[in-house]
């Protein structure tokens, strides 16, 4: 593993390790605080932030920084990153080779990072960071217990901008959040990892 987020973005380069890097304009890798207690996961960039190379700068990135606002927190306490580092065409849901290989790169930033809360925005990022299909309608805004940390799947976003019922959910999830950092209570020790099992959560 790097010994720090520019070393592992250099180690990124301009990546062609999937066919995602043939339709894209840029790299997403990641940004905010790098010794953050939250750390934002999404599923993949949009066509905003393919155009600036950012996460979450498009309409749903500013209702994000209207949550975080909610709870006291700005952009720059947190630190945001998605699964995969390059927009899927159409903005499709990620596919599982593209997530491969990406998901080293993920875990080497969670590992640098240290968040005491990974929150999953969406049903996408929960699944994979769970290692498994989730309803995320039924789980979000929940505590569960991560490999050195606490993970908490919510609402993406975008879901409350699709169905303003969903506003009120994702207000409560972010909610849900401010209370789990205010509570003392230290997340798991991360395993030990065998060399065979460096991969995916």
């Amino acid at each position: 593993m790097q010994e720090s987020l520019e070393g592992l973005r250099e180690t990124l380069g301009e990546c062609a390790r999937c066919s995602l890097s043939q339709g894209r304009n840029n790299i997403v890798f990641g940004d905010g605080n790098p010794e953050a207690e939250l750390m934002f996961v999404g599923e993949a960039p949009g066509r905003a932030e393919d155009a600036q190379g950012l996460p979450f700068v498009g309409p749903a990135g500013r209702l994000l920084d209207r949550l975080l606002d909610d709870i006291g927190l700005v952009r720059g306490d947190v630190y945001i990153t998605n699964v995969v580092k390059c927009r899927p065409p159409g903005n499709r849901d990620p596919l599982p080779e593209e997530t491969e290989v990406c998901g080293p790169f993920l875990q080497d930033q969670i590992e640098l990072i240290g968040p005491k809360i990974l929150c999953a925005l969406g049903r996408v990022a929960a699944g994979l960071m769970m290692g498994k299909g989730v309803q995320i309608t039924r789980i979000h805004g929940q505590r569960f217990d991560g490999p050195g940390y606490f993970l908490v799947p919510v609402l993406h976003p975008a879901a409350a901008l699709r169905a303003s019922s969903n506003m009120y959910l994702i207000r409560q999830d972010f909610r849900n959040l401010e209370a789990y950092l205010a509570d003392e209570e230290s997340p798991p020790e991360p395993p030990t990892p065998e060399p065979e099992q460096m991969g995916l959560f």
